[in-house]
């Protein structure tokens, strides 16, 4: 078995427009998710918005600066993520096609295998 990384992209502006009617239709579907995957699932977290974050970078000198919001300016931010354990990609996509960020044009998902070592 191997483990697979679903990266949750979305516009933070969209998300905050919902109402809580579409808030409870996308949680649900979250949901689902988390029950189809069953022992597969091994976590999945929402995150805080991205001008929440900050990012680290080292410049030439190899002096480390830090910077608040994402690194990367783009409309698009990593909202959340679940980490599964599957037989293989195929097995992630059935799951992935679950998930309610796929129903709305400004969202979408990316997957990675894990690399594990050792």
């Amino acid at each position: 078995m191997a483990k697979y990384m679903i990266l949750i992209y979305g516009d933070a502006e969209q998300w905050d427009a919902m109402t809580d009617e579409q808030w409870k239709a996308h949680n649900a579907g979250h949901a689902a998710f988390v029950a189809k995957a069953g022992a597969r699932f091994l976590d999945g977290q929402q995150l805080e918005p991205a001008p929440v974050a900050t990012s680290l970078r080292a410049d030439a000198s190899g002096r480390v600066h830090t910077t608040d919001g994402p690194f990367l300016e783009t409309k698009e931010g990593l909202g959340g993520y679940y980490l599964l354990e599957a037989a293989d990609l195929d097995e992630v996509l059935e799951l992935a096609g679950l998930l309610p960020e796929l129903n709305y044009a400004h969202s979408g998902l990316e997957i990675r295998p894990v690399v594990e070592r050792g």
